[in-house]
């Protein structure tokens, strides 16, 4: 999102494009061309990396050093809720993902023990349990619909995607229904979207990102990290024409 001040510099081992250019609809075309005007490099170009991926590795990075598979299992084991909430509200809260209401809603959410407890188990097996993706994805939903709330919701698509995405980027995305509604229409691709979270809406939005990586397979898209980008600047008013 173009609105990042992070700086963090990310260099790709090699800079060749992969892949063979797919046949694209005009709508596909159109909105490549976009993405392409800010961005000639593609997905490899140095102001891409600086604006839009940068801060979301970063993010990512922080994540594998102090929230990875093993670390967040010690920590169940020894009932460190807290900590395992702690560091991943302080991950995020250096992106700018979230908007401050929804930030504020999740810290207030996870303050008590058992929102920091519910949150914690819940995440470990959103990102690490063996059930079915959609079942964990469901789960993952119930939790946080029954985190503790003061003012503000706390089961929002960005909210409930944004942990994910850091983590797992190679197969979780993250959703802003304005910007991802905005952009489905532009590419013409029938976003199944509804405004409480489930599985239907999330899987199709899955399916959108799998045809941009095909789409823009010559670019070299790497992870959701690209393509939730290459959305981004398709909806987003931030990128104007």
């Amino acid at each position: 999102m173009a609105t990042s001040k992070a700086r963090t510099k990310w260099a790709p081992t090699s800079r060749a494009r992969t892949g063979r250019r797919a046949t694209l609809t005009p709508a596909a075309q159109r909105c490549r061309r976009k993405f392409l005007r800010f961005f000639p490099d593609g997905y490899h170009d140095e102001t891409y990396i600086d604006w839009e991926r940068g801060y979301k590795l970063a993010a990512h990075e922080r994540w594998e050093r102090e929230l990875d598979t093993s670390t967040c299992r010690r920590l169940i084991a020894e009932e460190e809720y807290d900590e395992i909430a702690r560091r991943a509200v302080s991950i995020e809260s250096k992106t700018n993902l979230l908007f401050s209401f929804e930030k504020m809603a999740l810290r207030d959410a996870l303050r008590p023990p058992e929102g920091a407890r519910s949150f914690a188990l819940g995440l470990f097996d959103f990102l690490h349990g063996r059930a079915a993706d959609e079942r964990r994805f469901e789960r993952w939903c119930e939790v946080v619909s029954e985190l503790p709330r003061r003012q503000t919701r706390v089961l929002t698509w960005p909210l409930l995607t944004v942990f994910g995405f850091i983590a797992q980027p190679e197969r979780h995305i993250f959703l802003k229904p304005n910007v991802t509604r905005a952009a489905a229409k532009e590419y013409e691709f029938d976003f199944q979207y509804r405004s409480r979270p489930n599985w239907d809406t999330y899987q199709s939005l899955i399916e959108f990102a799998e045809q941009v990586r095909r789409d823009t397979a010559d670019l070299g898209p790497r992870d959701m990290m690209d393509l939730q980008s290459f959305i981004w600047v398709r909806g987003s008013d931030e990128y104007e024409e």
